[in-house]
């Protein structure tokens, strides 16, 4: 909101991230349930979230509307030939088609496949950046 608010307004978001919008929301829709999330970085990259179950779908769905184009576009080689096999649902398709979004290479310059780590861990005193007491920084560089 504040980005819109200044004037000139900022728009750091371009048409191909609203179309990544809109085919989450498509997708969630025809699956009746929240099978994928998306955020944005501070410019128009959209990061996606999903359960391990619905991964590979989300990536053969993603791969559909923004086809690969080179060698390098994905950075995980097992996932990509996972996603690259998988057969989407005709029913799918017909709704995330409904965005608009028709398949156009280059759109996307690269599709990244991470996993969550493990979350947060309780550190003894001996391992904590900061003071229990005063919330002050405590690292030392050696």
């Amino acid at each position: 909101a504040v980005c819109l608010d200044t004037y000139p307004p900022i728009f750091y978001m371009n048409d191909v991230s609203k179309s990544v919008i809109r085919i989450v929301h498509a997708y969630n829709k025809w699956a009746n349930q929240t099978r994928a999330a998306y955020t944005f970085d501070a410019g128009p990259n959209a990061v996606l979230y999903t359960l391990d179950e619905y991964s590979v779908e989300l990536g053969a769905l993603m791969l559909h509307y923004y086809p690969a184009f080179g060698e390098q576009y994905m950075n995980n080689a097992e996932y990509y030939a996972k996603i690259q096999s998988h057969v989407l649902d005709a029913t799918l398709l017909a709704e995330t088609d409904k965005t608009g979004r028709t398949p156009h290479a280059q759109d996307v310059k690269m599709m990244y496949f991470t996993r969550s780590g493990p979350g947060p861990k309780v550190l003894d005193a001996s391992q904590a950046n900061l003071d229990p007491q005063t919330g002050m920084n405590t690292y030392q560089p050696k």
